[in-house]
């Protein structure tokens, strides 16, 4: 990397919650990580990573889809968190002129599509893992979700 390209990421990370940041490109590894005992000092590592030609390592989908099975939610009276398995955008319709597919207090059966998530020019349709009545839509309609965030919350004895 140029000296200025990482003078920008240094910048990013000043004017931002971030604090550290790694990029590995063309073999070499720059890490740039914030002091946070108080002190504006960064930190610049640049080190040369050895290419390998091993293939990358999977993780077992199942393992992750286990991680992601509706919990329940002890804060919010016992309900069931309904969880975002990827990163993306929300959209609670299937079209922007489509109705929601589900409103609070609707009865949702298991199966029963809740919301879309667009990650990558891909529409991901996501479904309910429990049968109740919806209690609370946790996410914004267009917005941006986290992997692992809370969506939507689900009382199963409703």
């Amino acid at each position: 990397m140029k000296k200025n390209q990482i003078l920008d990421l240094v910048k990013i990370i000043e004017s931002h919650d971030i604090s550290e940041i790694e990029i590995s490109r063309w073999g070499r590894k720059i890490r740039i990580a914030k002091n946070l005992s108080g002190s504006a000092q960064n930190v610049v590592h640049a080190q040369k990573t050895p290419v390998s030609n091993k293939l990358p390592q999977f993780v077992e989908v199942a393992a992750i889809a286990e991680e992601h099975k509706a919990a329940p939610n002890e804060e919010n009276g016992g309900g069931t968190e309904i969880k975002s398995p990827i990163v993306g955008t929300f959209y609670r319709a299937p079209a922007p002129d489509a109705e929601p597919y589900v409103k609070v207090g609707d009865h949702i059966p298991i199966g029963q599509p809740l919301c879309i998530i667009e990650a990558m020019k891909i529409l991901n349709v996501i479904e309910s893992e429990v049968s109740g009545k919806l209690v609370k839509i946790l996410a914004n309609n267009a917005q941006a979700v986290e992997y692992n965030q809370t969506l939507f919350l689900i009382d199963p004895a409703g």
